[in-house]
């Protein structure tokens, strides 16, 4: 899922003190990393030819190489080289939990109260594959507790297994589980598709937005209404009616946000991390920023005691334990990721997922052309829309656009042209897909991207469809969401169709009241009627 990598934001791992040694050409080696241990003081990271690389202080082993020989020059991982890394997740100890493409999962580092899942509570100081009751599954997401440890296969299935004592494996008892266990009872039949931990408790997201969770309860971080720990996995009654997207957690407070884009937040908030604008837990979830736009993604990690949110427009706020300071209520700043809330102000400086990276040390050839567009100094056409000029390159066009190559044959009399009207779609909606062929970014606001999609269709233009998708998807809304709906039909978008569709269902009283709604075409209407009885909306 997206919120486990970082999206398309530039990161400079230099802003986590332990990489500010590394030089240019090292660097620019990064694909992912992870900075972790009680002062920020381990790193691991994957180059762009998949070869893993630690480096730091080597706390219980837990750089896995073998020794407990602390290193300030990174060593290699040989033992993972080659191997995709999808999923990385650290505890207190720190032991570490890695999941490979191939469904594959390590475990190494502290093992006191066996987190590392072989059975035995010997330090592993290299990566060693955890198989014990796995046979044959395919891992696809880790999360790990202070000295717990949880797994989720690719058929939604939870794992848990190590440290025990408030019930975090949620075996039903208190004694340490040696390897991994399934954890069943009420999440027996159902398909989980995120897992996250705070130091001793438990959370899964279902893939119908449910979220359920177990072990420690002392500040409420189960959200449940009441401080009870819980041995086995307890369904979050006050997120009845709301379909949640992503779940984090932090030290001992967790927060979800939901497919509208709402933020809800509970549990610990003794340095305001609930941003509630006080200090006082919350036994039951709250929401939060009500009055901000649009959350899109959310960010904490059980070694924190901070919390950060990115909204729609992009804007970064940050709020909890902040450089020692208590931030009592969502705080803007002037970041472009929530990765660098957790570099500049979480004690301490680690990372709150495993960070994808991007460059920008030298001009690259698609950084080179992003600056050109709509250059009237190199530009040698020109296209009006709406009575506004926009400066291209034809090579550029030609090279990035099938559409544009045939016009530009020279049969068509538009070759020999300089300026190119254009009618057939709005300014704003052209503009973005002229600078998409630069850049491969689009910006625009979903309901601007209804045309774009349009645009792209008749194009033929397939890559610009997912991200028009993307945005749509991200846009939702209950007003908008069966325009949305027709959109995906009338273009053709499977899957914003099926999306769409699916939010429609989850929200189906809401939107039946909507303006969207009466204005939709009879044969939709009919079509979207029996899908919906078809997955039970009606229920008698």
């Amino acid at each position: 899922t997206e919120s486990k990598t970082s999206g398309l934001v530039m990161v400079d791992v230099t802003k986590w003190p332990i990489f500010s040694l590394m030089g240019p050409e090292d660097l620019s080696s990064i694909r992912k990393a992870c900075v972790f241990g009680s002062s920020g003081n381990e790193a691991i990271y994957i180059t762009h030819d998949d070869e893993v690389y630690v480096f730091g202080l080597n706390c219980s082993s837990c750089l896995g190489t073998g020794d407990t020989q602390s290193t300030i020059v990174p060593k290699k991982l040989d033992i993972l080289g080659g191997r995709k890394v999808v999923s990385l997740s650290y505890g207190s100890g720190p032991h570490i939990l890695l999941a490979t493409e191939d469904g594959a999962l390590f475990a190494w580092g502290h093992n006191n109260y066996s987190q590392l899942g072989n059975g035995t509570t010997n330090q592993g100081v290299a990566p060693v594959t955890v198989s014990a009751n796995l046979l044959n599954k395919k891992v696809t997401e880790v999360a790990c507790g202070s000295h717990h440890s949880m797994a989720l296969t690719d058929s939604g299935e939870v794992y848990a297994w190590g440290y025990n004592n408030c019930g975090q494996v949620g075996s039903g008892s208190t004694a340490n589980q040696p390897t991994p266990r399934r954890v069943s009872t009420c999440l027996q039949n159902k398909v989980a598709v995120s897992i996250v931990c705070s130091q001793t408790s438990s959370l899964a997201l279902v893939d119908n937005g449910e979220v359920y969770g177990w072990g420690y309860n002392g500040n409420g971080q189960l959200g449940l209404g009441n401080n009870g720990n819980q041995l086995t996995p307890c369904r979050l009654g006050g997120l009845q009616g709301v379909c949640v997207q992503q779940i984090v957690s932090g030290y001992a407070h967790s927060l979800a946000l939901t497919d509208k884009g709402l933020l809800y937040a509970w549990g610990s908030n003794t340095y305001g991390q609930l941003g509630t604008s006080n200090k006082s837990n919350q036994l039951s979830p709250i929401q939060i920023m009500t009055d901000k736009e649009r959350v899109v993604e959310v960010a904490a990690c059980h070694s924190t005691h901070t919390s950060a949110a990115k909204t729609q427009s992009g804007q970064v706020y940050m709020w909890g334990q902040c450089r020692g300071q208590c931030v009592v209520l969502p705080h803007l700043t002037h970041f472009t990721c929530t990765d660098d809330v957790f570099a500049c102000f979480a004690t301490p400086s680690v990372m709150w997922r495993l960070l994808s990276t991007e460059h920008e040390d030298f001009l690259t050839v698609a950084q080179s052309l992003k600056r050109e567009f709509d250059n009237p100094e190199t530009a040698d056409l020109k296209l009006c829309i709406d009575g506004k000029y926009i400066h291209v390159h034809k090579a550029v066009l030609k090279i990035r656009c099938e559409h544009f190559r045939s016009m530009f044959q020279s049969h068509w009399n538009e070759d020999m042209k300089e300026v190119i009207e254009i009618d057939q779609f709005s300014y704003s909606v052209y503009r973005s897909f002229l600078e998409f062929l630069y850049t491969d970014n689009v910006e625009l606001p979903p309901e601007d991207a209804i045309g774009l999609l349009d645009l792209a269709t008749s194009y033929c233009e397939n890559r610009l469809k997912c991200l028009c998708q993307h945005i749509i998807k991200r846009g939702i809304t209950v007003e908008n969401a069966f325009s949305m709906l027709s959109a995906a039909v009338r273009y053709d978008a499977e899957d914003l169709e099926e999306f769409c569709f699916k939010f429609c269902v989850n929200h189906l009283t809401e939107v039946t009241q909507t303006a969207a709604f009466w204005q939709i075409d009879g044969n939709l209407l009919k079509d979207f009627i029996c899908r919906a009885s078809r997955c039970g909306a009606f229920k008698n």
